[in-house]
């Protein structure tokens, strides 16, 4: 294939809510990720500042690039250059900075989580940060209104002093799910009593990639980690996935729709892109 013919181009970034997020390996909190096989490193200033990227060549038609644990992937054509190469990265520059800096503040956050599963630890519930207790009673209790919790309220878990870090963790978490499954029912049934359908199921789900999920046969998941966020992107991610019982797409009558189910939709949406499954608790 001749040099000068015009290259293709296609941006990947791994952490989106689409594709998952990798294990955190951040600013020197958690070892460093391996290599990736079959790429070679190399460098390139954009604005002045030293960008690694790793590349690796294929018989692919089009210069993919990918974010992955806060790192620049490049896959190219055997045939591309490396100046036609960098000049892709000096034009996608922009997409390319931002993309890491999210990354790199999401890991980041990955890597400071186990702090939080400790008597003290602060844990986010409706966007409310409340704090974990021990006390060795039968049942989890919480201090406050859980509908509308507020900042500081408290959470006792059924656990003695001394309690190691993942019994916490499991102990809170399955409260968060109970209280999750309740919660959003309610919410649930409204949105579907406002968009005037019915569903044959839904359940929690636990996907490290996906807030919530509506099927052909028209069965909701909703992933329980939404219960750590403001009720506003709960119910904007409830709308998403009722707004598909009509539109299957995401199409302009889909955003129609969930306009008329969750009319203040654009700021949660805008809002849900700051946060991402795999890196709560942590905001």
């Amino acid at each position: 294939m001749p040099i000068g013919k015009p290259l293709q181009l296609s941006l990947f970034d791994e952490s989106s809510p689409d594709a998952g997020l990798a294990p955190a390996q951040a600013a020197g909190l958690l070892p460093p990720a391996p290599e990736p096989p079959g790429y070679t490193r190399h460098e390139i200033r954009l604005q002045d500042q030293p960008l690694a990227y790793r590349l690796r060549r294929s018989r692919r038609k089009t210069i993919g690039l990918t974010i992955r644990d806060a790192r620049l992937l490049i896959q190219a054509p055997t045939w591309a250059t490396r100046r036609q190469i960098e000049e892709v990265i000096q034009e996608k520059s922009r997409w390319i900075r931002d993309k890491l800096k999210i990354n790199q503040e999401r890991m980041a956050l990955l890597a400071l989580q186990d702090s939080q599963w400790r008597p003290g630890g602060r844990i986010p519930y409706l966007g409310i940060m409340i704090e974990l207790r021990l006390d060795g009673s039968r049942e989890a209790r919480f201090e406050g209104d859980l509908r509308s919790p507020q900042a500081g309220s408290l959470l006792f878990l059924p656990l003695p002093d001394g309690a190691d870090d993942g019994r916490i963790q499991e102990r809170a978490q399955a409260w968060l799910q109970e209280q999750a499954r309740r919660d959003f029912d309610v919410r649930l049934q409204h949105s579907l009593a406002l968009a005037g359908q019915r569903i044959d199921r839904w359940a929690l789900s636990a996907a490290q990639g996906r807030w919530g999920s509506c099927t052909s046969q028209r069965r909701i998941r909703l992933n329980w980690r939404l219960i750590h966020l403001p009720p506003a992107l709960i119910d904007y991610v409830i709308a998403h996935e009722v707004a598909h019982l009509k539109e299957m797409n995401h199409g302009p009558a889909f955003w129609r729709e969930v306009e008329r189910l969750c009319p203040d939709f654009k700021s949660a949406r805008d809002a849900l892109a700051r946060h991402h499954p795999a890196s709560l608790p942590l905001f």
